[in-house]
């Protein structure tokens, strides 16, 4: 089972209280106060499919349950798909803060949210991938670098005009390596 946060924002003590106690969908032991704000520290992540076949063209396949979301997924060429580094969900793994980007030589010693590092306190994955083929529950698409058996998060169509900046700044090193 994978876990991601939820935020919810209050002006006071007892603001929170009373949201704590009203929120019967939510286990008020996840609750925290953090002054203005008050996060459910977990809640629930469903995955949709697996990597079935990892490799230069990929097969994700997606869970019978999800299915009917595909609709017209195919009129796209390119998808967003995120996934979880299933083989990096341990504590050590998940506890690392401070990397050295490994696939960029020459990289400074960074934030792990600074890097594209599979060690993370929530292992997860993004990648943009051509959509190759589409047959039934089962997508082939190019350039995931995801791993075989990697549990799949979700699928979005990449939209040029929302995903693409022109102007972004990055660092120098981040031209060394490969693009991921």
């Amino acid at each position: 089972m994978a876990f991601i946060s939820f935020a919810c924002f209050v002006k006071t003590e007892s603001e929170f209280l009373g949201f704590a106690t009203s929120a019967t969908h939510f286990s008020t032991s996840l609750l925290l106060y953090y002054g203005e704000v008050c996060l459910i520290k977990e809640g629930k992540l469903k995955f949709i499919g697996l990597v079935v076949d990892a490799g230069e063209s990929s097969k994700v396949k997606v869970f019978p349950e999800f299915c009917a979301g595909l609709q017209r997924l195919n009129d796209f060429s390119h998808v967003i798909i995120l996934y979880w580094f299933h083989l990096r969900d341990n504590e050590k793994e998940r506890s690392v803060l401070k990397v050295t980007p490994k696939r960029h030589p020459g990289a400074p010693q960074v934030g792990v949210f600074a890097s594209r590092s599979p060690s993370r306190p929530n292992p997860i994955g993004l990648c943009v991938t051509e959509l190759v083929e589409m047959e039934e529950c089962t997508l082939t698409v190019k350039g995931l670098d995801a791993l075989q058996n990697s549990p799949i998060i979700d699928i979005k169509p990449y939209l040029p005009r929302a995903d693409r900046i022109p102007k972004a700044r990055v660092p120098r090193w981040t031209s060394r390596g490969p693009p991921t």
